[in-house]
């Protein structure tokens, strides 16, 4: 019972931890060490979920999970005490491990063919520009700018937003939207996009999923002010009204009033040592699942 205790109350602290997290503020001056705070939470989250499972049926064996799992796929006679119970227990730690793999390549595939339906799209519709290398020009009076990720991640400007935006604006437009590309954001998104689509009534889960996409489009405001002005992207964000289609990333993701307060008071990032600090507890808490789960 040590590892299904020890995996129990490192679910429940990682629990208990996503409601105070998501309304943490002080992850917004380092979105990229929340970014992995998040990812080494629902990482964990997961692990002890399908750990707590597997522990409880494999309980009668007395032995390591793995070892005990090797026991009971193999040819050795189980140990007394055994029961349905410790069936159902595996069964459903079974169940949810490809449940989790079948919603990941589900979610994968599906983002995979929305997204080359929509390149065939802008094929037909979009064009290029000389002033503008490498960006698509969509021409619709309305302000829209998008990256459509992938391994040819291209970026649409549409002729609205150029004629609404000033030279300085549409750079930090563009820049905004070459970090989402340049830093593979549909990455860090498709796992929670894959939870919430396994699990869309869980509040745990649209807890994570919206802070994580609310940390993305704030580090990609982070790579659009390098040069320290934060003023042409909150000015930009401040035109644009529309959400990109399914499987793009647009400029107004992600809650406006949050990032605009941001960019406003110019806050400074995390102290190295406070986002090392933060991130060594997140190791050590994703430490628990993985001691059970491997030799």
């Amino acid at each position: 019972m040590s590892a299904t205790l020890h995996l129990v109350v490192t679910f429940t602290l990682c629990a208990v931890s996503v409601r105070p997290l998501s309304r943490a503020r002080w992850v917004w001056r380092s979105p990229r060490t929340g970014i992995l705070l998040w990812q080494m939470l629902m990482l964990t989250l997961v692990l002890c979920a399908v750990g707590g499972a597997f522990a409880v049926g494999l309980a009668p064996f007395d032995e390591d999970i793995p070892i005990a799992l090797g026991r009971f796929l193999g040819a050795d006679p189980y140990p007394a005490g055994f029961t349905v119970t410790h069936v159902v227990a595996l069964c459903a730690g079974a169940a949810l491990t490809m449940a989790l793999a079948g919603a990941l390549a589900w979610s994968w595939v599906r983002a995979a063919r929305v997204r080359r339906r929509h390149r065939q799209v802008l094929a037909l519709v979009a064009r290029e520009d000389s002033g503008l290398p490498g960006v698509l020009i969509l021409d619709h009076p309305l302000a829209v700018a998008y990256c459509l990720p992938g391994l040819r991640a291209r970026v649409v400007l549409s002729s609205g937003a150029l004629a609404a935006l000033s030279p300085a604006e549409v750079t930090a437009v563009l820049a905004h939207e070459q970090t989402h590309a340049r830093e593979r954001h549909d990455l860090v998104l498709l796992p929670f996009a894959a939870l919430r689509r396994l699990l869309p009534r869980s509040r745990t889960v649209a807890g994570a999923a919206d802070a994580v996409a609310l940390l993305v489009e704030m580090r990609a405001d982070e790579g659009a002010c390098r040069d320290g002005d934060p003023g042409p992207l909150a000015t930009a964000l401040r035109r644009f009204s529309l959400n990109p289609s399914a499987g793009a990333l647009g400029i107004v993701n992600g809650p406006i009033a949050a990032r605009l307060s941001r960019l406003g008071h110019d806050l400074p990032p995390l102290s190295w040592k406070v986002r090392w600090s933060a991130l060594v507890s997140g190791v050590v808490l994703m430490s628990t699942p993985l001691s059970f789960l491997t030799l």
